[in-house]
């Protein structure tokens, strides 16, 4: 113990490193007791038997930043210039990551932290949005890594959670009716069109979410996509439906086609609105946001539209992709079978003639 001479008493623990004299505070008495300055001082005895400069490690932790602050001044600059989904990242971490991981140290953060955050973002939504978030965070702590502010990535390893197979819920007609009469009166009005939009053109969330007004091509009846996730800029048809819901928006001004709260930023949380519009509708709150694009395609396919037209529609890279609402073609792939034979046979037989 020191005594300084303003009387305060401090603890301190004197060791030797790499074969120089090294001090290191401990803390004031009475505040922190022999007992407990005891016990600190073994935890540092036993850092350096692993080769670790206590001195050193503490001086590290005071400039270690905490995920809030990596996440603003590091991490989403980087997104910015290397992914296309930046926006999506910056939504989930204003939403969900940081008001639950946000203070916590880099260096704090646990393997464990991590699984019961998804495990209980996958109890609220879904096992892919739960790995959606599992991606986001094992991301930023490996570019901790890499940029030499952590030593392990401790996510590393832990596996991601087994995800449906199929091509989700779709709603029926009868549905669908509900549902847009629920829209119809939910408060949030901007959000209540957005979900219209994404119904009515099978866009995805942060398609419709990202939309700006110099986007539109009134004349030609089309919305511009440059930011989409096969990242190509996509053209997408806006039937006469999907027109008069943008018709009827409020008139904000900003650069945005759906503003959230503070106009000059587009909107973030569609969830809610989404949640009570189906509870209002008395449908199952399961049903997905994601599930309103899977709705379009199946609907779409089962009235006759043809897959490949369905694979345009939805900016799918690849067929394989929309094989999945093959099976809902019904009557309208055994009538397009039945032209082509009748089409072959009077072919073979005008030959043979």
């Amino acid at each position: 113990m020191m005594v300084s001479c303003t009387g305060k008493r401090n603890w301190y623990w004197r060791y030797a490193w790499r074969g120089e004299k090294q001090v290191i505070r401990i803390g004031e008495f009475p505040g922190i007791c022999v007992e407990e300055a005891r016990r600190i001082a073994r935890e540092y005895g036993a850092m350096l038997d692993q080769g670790i400069d206590p001195k050193g490690e503490q001086k590290a932790r005071k400039a270690m930043p905490t995920l809030e602050e990596f996440a603003w001044e590091q991490y989403m600059p980087y997104a910015r210039q290397h992914k296309r989904s930046a926006d999506d990242d910056e939504s989930k971490l204003k939403m969900w990551v940081l008001p639950k991981l946000g203070r916590k140290l880099l260096c704090d953060i646990t393997r464990q932290d991590v699984d019961m955050y998804r495990t209980a973002i996958k109890g609220s939504h879904t096992a892919s949005t739960a790995n959606r978030h599992h991606a986001l965070i094992a991301r930023m702590l490996s570019l901790a890594v890499e940029w030499d502010l952590l030593k392990v990535n401790p996510v590393t390893g832990l596996k991601k959670f087994r995800e449906a197979s199929d091509a989700g819920r779709f709603l029926t007609p009868e549905e669908i009716g509900r549902l847009l009469a629920a829209l119809d009166q939910e408060e949030n009005v901007v959000a209540a069109a957005a979900l219209k939009v994404l119904l009515l053109t099978g866009c995805r969330r942060e398609e419709i979410a990202q939309a700006r007004w110099e986007h539109l091509d009134a004349e030609r009846e089309l919305l511009k996509l440059p930011k989409t996730k096969a990242g190509k800029v996509r053209w997408v048809p806006l039937n006469e439906q999907a027109q008069a819901v943008l018709v009827g928006l409020p008139n904000i001004d900003g650069p945005w086609v759906f503003p959230g709260r503070d106009p000059s930023q587009p909107i973030h949380n569609l969830y809610k609105p989404f949640k009570r519009a189906l509870k209002a509708a008395g449908l199952d709150e399961s049903i997905r946001i994601h599930d309103l694009r899977h709705s379009f395609a199946s609907n779409a396919v089962t009235a006759g539209v043809s897959l490949f037209q369905v694979q345009t529609l939805l900016g799918h890279s690849s067929s394989q992709m929309t094989q999945r609402y093959a099976h809902l073609a019904g009557s309208a792939l055994h009538d397009a079978s039945a032209v082509a034979a009748k089409a072959m046979l009077v072919a073979a037989q005008q030959q043979k003639a």
